[in-house]
């Protein structure tokens, strides 16, 4: 029975949202037609020009120079793509903005070009001389420059594994990044019209799962498996460059270079969440952290938890307490707290009291732009018991993490620890050191007031 335990254990890790282990190759596949990605379909719902442009690419190149990172040996197979270049065109293609016209290999063109007159001329006898000529060759109206900048290895790495009596598990995962630039240039004036920077993250994930076991006398069960599954930096590249040509129609109808053939609210509604998704660009950091300010000037807190005294007595026990504190924020990082506390303390068939505290503290917002941040706190305050006859004063301070489930309400996990300048907080005056205890909480904070983005 322990042995079909650990079997379920091991083969449940595994089964778990694990969709790549199901479409395993098991045979020889045809060749198919190459796979969209998100931004494919983006950009084909794109609203239909006026008026097509011309456009012209020479070259859209790996800038990086950089090669595929092993970690034995060294690589000449480079990290990214050659055939950008390829992948650009098919992706002004597939917007029906822009007219694409052979740049990249200009010289075999006129080349072909040259031939066909050659061959006229030499092998056609009594030409018509009204017979129409080869037609002139298209000239663009914009270029398009730039290329692939960066390729990042590795700006993210990590797992998590565990293994009990030969049944284990891990999983672990790399994250890389690959940026481009992609700019237009008039060929009237050489004015650069735009220029867009888009990123993307490339994922790679590996899942393993073994069971080593002894099941009965000289009888070994070894079971091992696992998946690893790399997304294509072809793909990543190629949604990169469709999410960037996307954006240069885009900012192109925001700045009237050219017009789309669609209703006003098509075009007001396009452009409008293009604006929000800029401005999330604008304050988001490495990693998809967005930053913005998202605390108001005034909160309430209300927070509970228990307390652990630690005086005179053995055998502490928890006990509840309760806070409600008015905040005040003097900048996005610091802000002033004054609280009412009423705390319990208690010691196994010792000691069992109540006091009333009141606390001034100066909070430290470690990363006040975050959604999720650690905080520090501390300060001074004075208590009493609750026939207002034991008083002491005391400085606390602690630390915990803050969460904004919404911009006007903070959930918080916080521990303190409270330094009381009295020996007979637990009504014995014994020794040197004087009565300390310890407060453990969860606790919201309501922001209200204007917050300005």
């Amino acid at each position: 029975m322990r042995f079909h335990y650990y079997l379920i254990i091991v083969f449940g890790f595994l089964f778990t949202g694990c969709g790549a282990y199901y479409n395993q190759p098991t045979g020889v596949q045809k060749a198919v037609l190459g796979e969209g990605t998100p931004a494919t379909s983006l950009l084909k719902d794109l609203p239909k020009p006026k008026e097509q442009v011309v456009v012209g690419v020479y070259k859209f190149r790996d800038q990086t120079g950089q090669y595929k990172p092993q970690e034995n040996g060294s690589s000449f197979s480079t990290a990214v793509t050659q055939g950008a270049t390829s992948i650009l065109i098919k992706a002004l293609e597939d917007s029906k903005w822009f007219v694409p016209i052979e740049r990249e290999n200009i010289g075999n063109l006129l080349q072909e070009r040259n031939l066909i007159r050659a061959t006229r001329q030499e092998y056609i006898k009594n030409a018509n001389p009204n017979e129409p000529q080869l037609t002139p060759l298209l000239y663009a109206g914009v270029l398009l420059e730039g290329g692939i900048v960066s390729y990042d290895s590795n700006i993210i790495t990590g797992g998590f594994g565990a293994r009990y009596f030969g049944a284990g598990a891990s999983v672990k995962y790399r994250q890389d990044r690959v940026t481009i630039y992609l700019r237009m240039i008039s060929t009237s004036n050489g004015k650069i019209l735009k220029s867009v920077y888009i990123s993307k993250t490339i994922l790679s994930q590996a899942i393993d799962e073994s069971l080593f076991r002894y099941v009965n006398f000289k009888r070994l069960l070894e079971v091992e498996t696992g998946y690893t599954t790399n997304e294509p930096v072809h793909m990543a590249v190629t949604e990169a460059i469709e999410k960037a040509v996307e954006s240069l129609v885009i900012e192109g109808i925001k700045d009237n270079i050219w017009e789309a053939d669609a209703p006003k609210w098509q075009v007001d509604n396009l452009i409008k969440a293009y604006n929000e998704e800029t401005r999330t660009a604008e304050v988001t950091e490495l990693y998809g952290r967005t930053l913005e300010k998202r605390r108001s000037k005034f909160g309430i807190e209300l927070s509970g938890g228990g307390t652990l005294m630690d005086g005179d007595y053995r055998d502490p026990l928890f006990r509840p307490f309760g806070r409600g504190a008015l905040k005040f924020m003097l900048t996005p990082s610091f802000t002033v707290s004054a609280s009412t506390n009423v705390v319990n303390l208690a010691n196994k068939n010792l000691l069992d009291v109540g006091y009333i505290s009141y606390d001034l503290n100066l909070e430290w917002i470690l990363l006040p732009k975050d959604r999720f941040t650690p905080y520090l706190y501390g300060g001074g305050g004075f208590a009493m018991n609750r026939k207002f006859e034991n008083t002491y004063s005391k400085v606390q301070f602690g630390a915990g993490l803050e969460y904004m489930a919404a911009d006007y309400l903070g959930i918080k996990l916080f521990a303190e620890q409270n330094i009381n300048f009295s020996d007979n907080v637990d009504y014995k005056i014994a020794g040197t050191r004087d009565d300390y205890y310890y407060k453990f909480g969860l606790g919201l904070t309501f922001y209200f007031g204007v917050k300005k983005k």
